[in-house]
Order: structure tokens, then sequence, then C-alpha cells
């Protein structure tokens, strides 16, 4: 089977769209992660999956904390710029229980990373939530290699 043919198909299921940011060394470095889902409610886990060529992933033995902000549909260029489409500095943070999120992102949560796994050419990312903050509006989507958003009927 061909790599792009399981790419195309994994473009076929619809994910929310987060950041993830954390602290290392006095700086804030982050990444758009659509690989993000809920793993346990006790306690209460996620998972994320980071690239292991990416800067995080690099980095995940220093990551101790870390936060992820689930991004309202009004936040694509945010996503943009954390995926490196977009050549920008990001500076609108907030913290929460002293882990840096996105201001204003529709679900923020602060995380303390429990286990790393490898898996392929990822590595999963098991933290346990420390802190949840409910923001108000609709979530950005990703689907069929394209940002989308809901449509309520």
């Amino acid at each position: 089977m061909e790599k792009q043919t399981f790419r195309k198909a994994m473009s076929k299921f619809a994910t929310g769209v987060t950041v993830v940011t954390t602290k290392l060394d006095d700086e804030i470095h982050g990444m758009t992660v659509n690989a993000f889902m809920s793993v346990s409610l006790d306690p209460m886990l996620v998972t994320i999956s980071l690239d292991k060529k990416t800067h995080l992933c690099q980095n995940a033995d220093k990551m101790k904390r870390l936060g992820i902000s689930i991004l309202r549909e009004e936040q694509q260029e945010i996503s943009m710029i954390f995926a490196k489409q977009i050549d920008k500095k990001f500076e609108d943070f907030t913290t929460l229980d002293d882990v840096p999120v996105i201001n204003g992102a529709l679900t923020t949560l602060a995380c303390t990373v429990q286990n790393r796994v490898e898996a392929g050419d990822h590595e999963l990312i098991i933290a346990e939530v420390d802190e949840i903050v409910l923001g108000e509006g609709k979530p950005i989507l990703y689907f069929d290699s394209a940002y989308q958003s809901i449509e309520k009927k």
C-alpha cells in the first residue's frame, strides 16, 4: 500500500485542531496538532502524537508540562502559524496552572506528561489533565486536508 493512500484515507477522518504549547528553557514553543484524543476518565488522560522530526518531539524529554488549546473556528490563522504555514510570530498567550496556552481558545487544558511511547515515525505523549478552562464558540475542524467549520442543521 502507498503511504499517500494511507494519508488520503486518514484525511477522511474529521478532527478538531489543537495547538500544543510548552515552556523549554524559559521560551514558549508550540505546534499545531490534530492527532489528539482523550484516553481515560480516571485518571483524566489525553494523548497527542508528534512527528519525531519536530522540535517539540526532539525535546520531549525536557517537556514536563504542556498546554493543549482546542481552537475556535475564528482561530484558523493561529493554527497556520503553529503549523508553519504562515511566517508570523505569535505572542497572544495566557497561562493556565503555570502552562502557556492560546488566549481565547475554545477549551484549554494544562497537563503533566506521564508517559512517552514510540510509535513508528511518531511519539505518543500521554499526559494527565490538571486544569481545564471551557470557552464559548464553535471548533475549527480539519477534514480532507482542509480547514472546515460546523454547520448546525
